[in-house]
């Protein structure tokens, strides 16, 4: 009975460290889109920049979030194949969300940047689940 409760135990803590880096980088994305938002506004032009441009910005956005939260004591899921999945999921995740953060926005009036759409939020969190995989 005693090794039943341990599986247990083992199961929902690794589903635990799985959730909290879902949320962690989830954090970091609300916290770039606000923070690109701020940063983007003096530099505001008439046409938006191409597509691509915005793509490799996030990319670059995305890996210095990364690299950011490599300041943070440990990676919440240490697990090897629990990195791997968390290095497809989690992106995955985040874009999801930063599209219904956009839709959000839209349906409150607010004006929507191009993070607040699926891919731009994937590429973002994609970038930081890499530099985080690789250097933790």
């Amino acid at each position: 009975m005693e090794i039943i409760f341990e599986i247990i135990f083992s199961f929902f803590g690794y589903l635990f460290q799985f959730i909290l880096e879902i949320l962690a980088q989830a954090a970091f994305e609300l916290l770039a889109e606000w923070g690109v938002r701020s940063l983007a506004e003096p530099f505001r032009r008439p046409e938006p920049a191409s597509p691509l441009m915005a793509a490799t910005g996030y990319l670059i956005y995305g890996a210095i979030a990364g690299a950011l939260s490599l300041m943070l004591p440990k990676m919440f899921v240490i697990a090897k194949s629990l990195r791997l999945a968390n290095l497809v999921i989690t992106p995955i995740a985040c874009g999801f969300l930063m599209a219904w953060f956009g839709r959000f926005r839209e349906r409150k009036g607010a004006e929507t940047i191009r993070l607040d759409t699926f891919m731009y939020g994937y590429l973002f969190a994609l970038s930081m689940a890499v530099v985080r995989y690789v250097w933790r």
